[in-house]
């Protein structure tokens, strides 16, 4: 019963935190299973379910926080959406007409919608969670060091995109991407034809970047807590990864 009540207990976490770090709080409520007291028998269905759920709450949570925030994306140079491709090739032509700042704007707005919408998407990484079998935490456990991340691109990606396109349509909005993206085909409109760029629908690139950068720094985290004992910060961490030699 008691199992059961924990693993209540950090679904309802799941779902109802986006950018806060529960990372502390899941620990108090899942550190009870390593107090005084607690069985230490071979690792049974709950525990393991308990622990990888627990794993992928730090990971999802810490990858959302750092890039659910100013320059998230924009200062990690592993994760930055770059100017499309389209637009890209045509960077240096704008840049010697004096419009290098056009560019750097535009740039930079592309990260900031990013930035704005990812904080929104822990509610799906929580159902996902929730949704996991033991068949399923077995294959994470044993599998490769991005089984985890694998996870959730295989449960996930699909309502994940869904969730965050309309949010990136409304952030680029927000934060100029469509207006910067506008003045320079009006500006250079002829120069965008010449080089063979056609309208390119923002919104879906920003969206597939930023869940590229999600996936990333979500599987940074997981081998962080697969490889480096100190980053399974309570003692459900440290029985389910320990007991693999890792």
């Amino acid at each position: 019963m008691h199992k059961r009540i924990v693993v209540v207990a950090l679904s309802l976490s799941l779902a109802g935190c986006a950018t806060a770090d529960f990372e502390q709080g899941l620990g108090q409520v899942l550190g009870a299973m390593g107090q005084p007291g607690a069985s230490q028998a071979p690792l049974g269905e709950n525990e393991i379910v308990g622990g990888l759920r627990e794993a992928l709450a730090v990971g999802t949570t810490k990858a959302i926080n750092q890039l659910g925030r100013n320059d998230g994306y924009w200062g990690n140079a592993g994760v930055r959406i770059p100017v499309p491709p389209e637009l890209a090739k045509l960077e240096k032509g704008l840049r010697n007409f004096g419009q290098g700042k056009t560019v750097d704007d535009f740039h930079l707005t592309l990260n900031r919608a990013a930035e704005q919408a990812v904080p929104q998407v822990a509610e799906i990484f929580g159902n996902a969670v929730r949704q996991m079998s033991i068949q399923d935490a077995r294959a994470i456990l044993n599998g490769s060091p991005d089984a985890a991340t694998q996870f959730f691109r295989r449960t996930s990606s699909d309502a994940i995109y869904a969730k965050v396109y309309p949010l990136v349509q409304v952030t680029t909005q927000r934060v100029g991407v469509t207006q910067q993206y506008k003045q320079m085909a009006s500006s250079y409109g002829p120069l965008l034809k010449m080089a063979g760029v056609k309208n390119i629908d923002l919104d879906a690139y920003v969206t597939q970047q930023a869940l590229a950068g999600l996936f990333t720094t979500i599987a940074q985290e997981e081998a962080r807590i697969r490889q480096n004992p100190a980053a399974r910060t309570t003692e459900i961490l440290k029985r389910v990864f320990g007991s693999q030699g890792r």
